[in-house]
């Protein structure tokens, strides 16, 4: 499939768990960045093999940052891989986070996966990913598990808090000024592109849309 799937199938190395689908997401979101001088955090360090995988995949020039909440987790710091300890729904520490390594060019949550830790993570750190960046969420399926904060059209889930953000990329026709307006979201999100459990977010630079009409009306 590519060299990132080919790596995690040969892993004999530190644990990786992924599901198989997001492997075609990443190539298709993330290839763009390799061997390129750029800075990747990542969210929920685990046994710290995807660190690795990502390190191997981005090559030599970016420096990979992981965040858990388990202070075990500082072992797995090698070269060009570091490692911070704190929780992902702690706003000082994010603060503090990408007050240390950002802007960020790319930003993968894999962390606990609660509804809280997902919606601050994105609100914290998006508005610090640079500018033709990428920020994902992945196993968005516990939207839909109550255990999680979650649950099928529960208004505090993530998937929920995600589809305001497709109303916020077309503020930009809005006929109601008092109550949607076009907010710093609707300036930098490019994309939002929803797959199972994943949501990846481009980001760049976004003027007011311009419509043109070419050529010859026909009646």
């Amino acid at each position: 499939m590519s060299d990132l799937f080919d790596y995690f199938s040969e892993n004999e190395g530190r644990l990786i768990f992924k599901w198989l689908h997001y492997f075609e997401i990443y190539e298709r979101h993330f290839s763009p960045y390799r061997d390129k001088e750029i800075t990747f955090l990542e969210i929920g360090v685990f046994h710290g093999g995807s660190l690795q995988m990502w390190k191997n995949y981005f090559g030599p020039k970016a420096r990979i940052v992981g965040v858990d909440i388990n202070p075990f987790c500082k072992t797995y710091e090698e070269e060009n891989i570091h490692i911070e300890i704190g929780s992902q729904e702690d706003r000082e520490f994010l603060r503090e986070l990408r007050d240390k390594y950002g802007p960020f060019d790319i930003v993968l949550d894999d962390g606990g996966h609660t509804m809280t830790q997902q919606v601050v993570s994105l609100q914290e750190l998006y508005g610090h990913v640079k500018d033709n960046g990428i920020y994902m969420c992945e196993d968005l399926h516990t939207s839909y598990w109550r255990s999680f904060g979650g649950g099928y059209r529960n208004p505090f889930s993530f998937i929920e808090f995600a589809k305001t953000l497709i109303d916020e990329i077309h503020a930009w026709h809005s006929h109601d000024n008092e109550s949607f307006q076009v907010t710093p979201f609707t300036r930098s999100a490019f994309g939002l592109h929803f797959y199972d459990s994943i949501l990846a977010i481009e980001k760049r630079v976004i003027t007011p849309p311009i419509s043109r009409a070419t050529g010859t009306p026909s009646f």
